[in-house]
């Protein structure tokens, strides 16, 4: 179980830059100046009102894979650890929607928020490989 309580910090790195408000991005337009730039945490509803669907589905997906890797954690189980392995891919490809709103819809938090759910993907297929089997 030790060895197994360390695969928990990424994600909760990951949660706790995501309830900062700095992580979610909206553009508001002014007619006679630059768009306002307001930020919000990634469980705030407002960027979901306004079309900013990743933010929020980021945020319960990170909270989908912390209690997968807890499970884990505890049971030791293999297929829970596939299991949080594809939820950190696919949280880390959420994470990456508001790009396609644009370069300035995305924050140096919401970076950090997918380098950490990439990262985490990536050690989970470290700790998952399948076992070799001897001839």
């Amino acid at each position: 179980m030790k060895k197994r309580l360390p695969l928990l910090l990424l994600p909760v790195l990951a949660l706790i830059l995501e309830a900062l408000p700095y992580g979610a991005v909206l553009q508001f337009g002014r007619p006679a100046a630059a768009p306002l730039r307001e930020l919000y945490s990634y469980f705030d509803l407002t960027p979901f009102g306004y079309a900013n669907f990743a933010p929020l589905f980021t945020a319960l997906g990170t909270c989908v894979l912390l209690v997968l890797l807890a499970l884990y954690a505890g049971t030791g189980k293999r297929g829970l650890a596939a299991a949080a392995r594809i939820a950190a891919g696919v949280c880390a490809l959420v994470s990456l929607g508001p790009l396609l709103l644009g370069i300035r819809n995305y924050s140096v938090t919401g970076a950090l928020i997918t380098a950490s759910l990439l990262a985490e993907c990536l050690w989970l297929c470290r700790v998952w490989r399948p076992k070799k089997e001897n001839p």
